[in-house]
């Protein structure tokens, strides 16, 4: 309706007249309105322009105000005026008088420098020089657009990798996420049996199979960021939320990867698509000049980019390669976890300065070729360094998360990446440190059982760091968690209130691990594996560990009233307290009992294909929710 209103305007003017408007900016670059920008650029005068950006109308969508003459004028040069500085941000409209009183962002523009731009953009602050690449080779003249799958079913057909046990039917799928460049955000895997894929080729989804296990460069297709571009390795498919390009020979384009990442492509693309959808056809649209002689330093640059951002994505459990936590990689023969995180963190810091400063170098290179030197920046700022730095609370709780992987046998100090995540059991591999027999670790607020989560961390740490220092690595640990109290105590704490939130957040709200939870008094929890779960896991887990655990609670019960009915006053108010934790845990238990006695019976089978969230339902009575 607001393009209606434009063209309807504008006929109701007599030959010399004028139409003024103010209007949400969209008209002004995206594609579908291609045909209304050619005929007010070909037909009329673009005359003045006050183009806000976000805030006159509080956290609105943007808007711009102009002044649109019926009467064509050839060469017009317009008036415009710029009044945000950063785009997205919402500003108050006093600032945008105040900008406007100063002079801010002021610029004029010839309308038929726009038809010398794909798509006809109202591009009014770009220079003739900036305008004239255009007329260089573009990047759909080397590159071409992959297509994109769709599974019309991403309920059923894609995982979270980490879910699954059968590596064969389920493959590697990139579906775009966060702001990353170079490499990364390999989670996803799609079913990639025949018929799945024959499903996907019957509502049209599946794209050309002459472009499967090739190398490209994908993106996200939707981010309010600046677009991110990566590497696509071979044996990835992707979805429409990961366009893909590819060039002829079927070969990465290591000097396109680096232009697109560069200041440069990101000033080309928002002036084509200032929209939060990047889609192939403003990437391919975008100029590519031949750097020459450039092209070995550029290749190698953007080689060591890619290298160093694998390595910073396989640092983390979420990637696929993910081989051995940092913190134990880096461990050095003091045997203290604090040297071994700051070495951990040098190395971190380093391989972030080092991007930067190949980015920035790269940005030099590019704006040399493409002769803008002097028009855009060639510093990166550090938000937009994909790698992490090192940071000390988040790497204990990821160590600590490993710990767990370590407990339940998914990791192991003899085995580099993943011991077990389903098959055949093999207990060589866990020589050093030995996994759970029954795959149940309780997390009570006591050392109650043998097997309690936080006695087997700390044998993971002195395992792991030897026990000369352990007393210093459980201090160093409880400090970085933040906790007040003795280490162990603050361990416990954070493995009954926090731990499962983080494991929650760090898997995508698909947990490999599943918290047993009887509720809010603490009465009752034990983590299992998913993969490892047997139809008798819940009945063991009532038999072995309810069961116990309420015996326990009937046996402190008793004994605490037998030490009130005889304590001093002072004793008894202490006492008191703590019976009535005692009984709101036994009282909690107990109804937890019955629930979990009705899952128990049924010896529930569960196919691990089918995903956490449908197994997880299953349980969802016993287990704690999801959050």
């Amino acid at each position: 309706m607001s393009t209606v209103c434009m063209r309807k305007t504008i006929s109701m003017c007599n030959e010399h007249g004028y139409m003024a408007m103010i209007n949400i900016p969209v008209w002004m670059f995206i594609s579908s309105y291609g045909k209304l920008r050619t005929e007010i650029i070909t037909r009329n005068s673009l005359v003045q322009m006050l183009h806000f950006g976000r805030g006159v109308f509080g956290s609105d969508f943007g808007t711009t105000a102009f002044v649109i003459g019926k009467r064509f004028v050839p060469n017009y040069c317009g008036t415009y005026r710029k009044l945000f500085m950063k785009q997205g941000a919402v500003d108050s409209v006093e600032t945008k008088e105040l900008w406007f009183h100063e002079g801010k962002g002021a610029f004029s523009a010839k309308q038929s420098s726009y038809l010398r731009i794909p798509g006809n953009p109202i591009a009014y602050w770009v220079s003739e020089r900036f305008i004239s690449n255009f007329a260089e080779r573009l990047v759909q003249d080397t590159h071409f657009s992959g297509g994109r799958n769709k599974t019309h079913g991403n309920e059923q057909y894609t995982r979270m990798w980490w879910e699954i046990a059968d590596r064969e039917k389920w493959q590697l799928y990139v579906k775009g996420g966060d702001f990353r460049r170079w490499y990364g955000n390999q989670e996803v895997v799609v079913d990639w049996s025949t018929g799945a894929k024959e499903s996907y080729a019957s509502h049209g989804g599946l794209y050309n199979q002459d472009y499967a296990n090739k190398p490209g460069i994908c993106w996200t297709l939707i981010t309010s960021a600046k677009t991110a571009f990566r590497y696509k390795i071979p044996e990835a498919h992707y979805d429409s939320g990961a366009p893909t390009i590819f060039n002829d020979k079927f070969s990465l384009d290591l000097t396109l990867l680096g232009f697109l990442n560069s200041n440069i492509a990101t000033e080309y693309l928002q002036l084509l698509n200032p929209t939060i959808n990047m889609g192939n056809t403003y990437v391919l649209s975008l100029p590519y000049i031949d750097v020459g002689i450039r092209k070995a330093e550029i290749d190698t640059l953007v080689k060591k980019n890619i290298d160093a951002a694998k390595d910073d994505w396989d640092s983390f459990e979420n990637s696929m390669q993910f081989r051995s936590h940092p913190l134990v990689r880096f461990m050095e023969t003091d045997g203290k976890i604090a040297t071994a995180y700051n070495l951990w963190s040098m190395h971190a810091a380093c391989a972030f300065n080092e991007m930067k400063q190949v980015e920035n170098r790269l940005n030099e290179l590019y704006a040399e070729v493409y002769g803008l030197s002097d028009e855009i920046s060639t510093e990166v700022p550090d938000r937009d360094i994909s790698i992490r730095k090192g940071d000390l609370q988040r790497d204990i709780k990821s160590l600590i998360s490993y710990a767990v992987g370590c407990m339940f046998g998914r990791y192991s100090l003899d085995v580099d990446g993943l011991a077990y995540a389903g098959g055949e059991w093999d207990a060589s591999k866990y020589a050093s440190f030995a996994a759970d027999k029954d795959n149940i670790i309780p997390i009570c607020d006591d050392e109650y059982f043998e097997d309690d989560i936080v006695g087997l961390f700390v044998e993971f740490v002195k395992t792991v760091y030897g026990e000369d220092t352990l007393d210093e690595n459980l201090r160093f640990i409880a400090d970085a968690l933040g906790g007040k109290g003795q280490p162990k105590d603050v361990i416990r704490n954070y493995f009954l209130n926090d731990f499962y939130k983080d494991h929650c957040k760090i898997y995508q709200k698909r947990p490999i691990y599943w918290l047993l939870d009887s509720g809010k008094k603490n009465g009752f929890k034990a983590l299992i594996y998913m993969h490892r779960y047997q139809p008798d896991t819940i009945a063991r887990i009532r038999t072995d560990y309810v069961h116990e655990q309420q015996a326990r609670y009937r046996t402190a019960i008793a004994d605490l009233e037998q030490r009130i009915a005889n304590a001093s006053t002072g004793e008894r108010v202490k006492l008191n307290k703590k019976l009535t934790t005692l009984q709101a845990q036994e009282t909690e238990i107990r109804a937890y009992e019955e629930k979990i006695h009705h899952l128990a019976d049924q010896m529930i089978s569960i196919d691990l294909d089918d995903g956490v969230k449908k197994n997880y339902a299953i349980f969802q009575d016993v287990l704690a929710k999801i959050k």
